[in-house]
């Protein structure tokens, strides 16, 4: 079987729509609603799996030492993503103290664990992009979300648990099933209706005079490659440690925008606002993922460049539809 954490979240569900065509459909999914209700519960829709777990029972089974299953891979998705909440005690619990708790279990039996870390660790990028070891553990994040991941990649760094397992510093994913993250939500998904319907698009201002309105620059994944990359390491059980995800190529928010506007047979039509101040501090203007790491471990696929992977979604944003 394989455990999916996260599983009705953004890549989490993408992940298991991508296993399932794959032809696994012995999953066991890993999640939280917070009533019957809840958006997420969409991304799950259709797909197949043999059993839900609310994150709740599977912590205290795994705590219990009472997860009696015969797994072969755990993918760690499970986390709250938000870069703007401030609550440093949900942060500690959700994201950290649940990290070490799935990772013991998978040690303990040596099940393949795949984590997702993030570029938000990089956090002004003064230490640059690099996910070699020695350059993580200088990393400073700028947020609590960023926090949380860099202490959990320290976590494993530090008890040499690198060599058995593995970590994802996923840069700015964008794609389908994103719908349910509120402001959490890619540029991409939540200019489009704007775009469609009035042909116009707000971006930040820059606030640091190196950088243009628009030209603050950004490391843009769609999540299809993300997924890819993910069954590529489960495939490859020899090949752990810590690896960014990105494209290694760096677009500018104008870039984005151009993209959308194309995608959707619209002239480009930017209007520059303010960005909140709580956010000014804690802005990346800069983000660029070193792949040379992935590569190395046997990763060839190309990512899809950014103009194909707007178009593509606009097909799924058209309907909100799933993958």
């Amino acid at each position: 079987m394989i455990v999916v954490t996260g599983a009705a979240g953004f890549i989490g569900s993408c992940l298991v729509s991508k296993l399932n065509e794959l032809g696994h459909a012995d999953l066991i999914v890993v999640d939280h609603y917070d009533d019957e209700s809840d958006p997420k519960k969409k991304n799950l829709a259709g797909k197949k799996y043999v059993r839900y777990f609310d994150k709740a029972e599977y912590l205290k089974l795994l705590r219990r030492d009472a997860f009696d299953f015969d797994v072969s891979c755990v993918f760690h998705m499970g986390a709250c993503s938000s870069t703007t909440l401030q609550d440093a005690k949900y942060f500690e619990t959700n994201n950290y103290e649940y990290s070490c708790e799935v990772a013991k279990w998978a040690l303990k039996y040596n099940v393949r664990l795949i984590y997702a870390s993030s570029a938000a660790t990089y956090g002004d990028g003064e230490c640059g992009y690099s996910d070699d070891e020695a350059s993580i553990l200088k990393l400073r994040p700028l947020n609590l979300y960023g926090l949380s991941k860099q202490k959990f990649d320290l976590w494993v760094l530090n008890n040499r648990y690198q060599t058995k397992i593995v970590g994802l510093k996923f840069f700015n994913v964008f794609g389908p099933n994103e719908y349910h993250k509120a402001d959490m939500r890619s540029v991409v998904a939540k200019a489009y209706d704007g775009v469609v319907s009035e042909g116009k698009m707000r971006l930040f201002k820059s606030y640091k005079k190196e950088y243009r309105d628009g030209e603050q620059k950004r490391d843009f994944i769609y999540v299809k490659d993300t997924v890819d990359v993910m069954i590529f390491l489960m495939q490859q059980a020899d090949v752990n440690g810590i690896f960014n995800v990105g494209t290694g190529q760096a677009s500018t928010w104008n870039q984005l925008a151009n993209a959308l506007f194309a995608a959707a047979c619209k002239k480009p039509c930017i209007e520059f606002i303010e960005m909140p101040e709580i956010l000014r501090p804690r802005y990346q203007y800069f983000t660029q993922a070193d792949m040379h790491k992935l590569r190395a471990a046997g990763y060839t696929k190309a990512f899809t460049s950014l103009e194909k992977a707007v178009v593509d979604y606009c097909r799924y944003l058209k309907d909100r539809t799933y993958l």
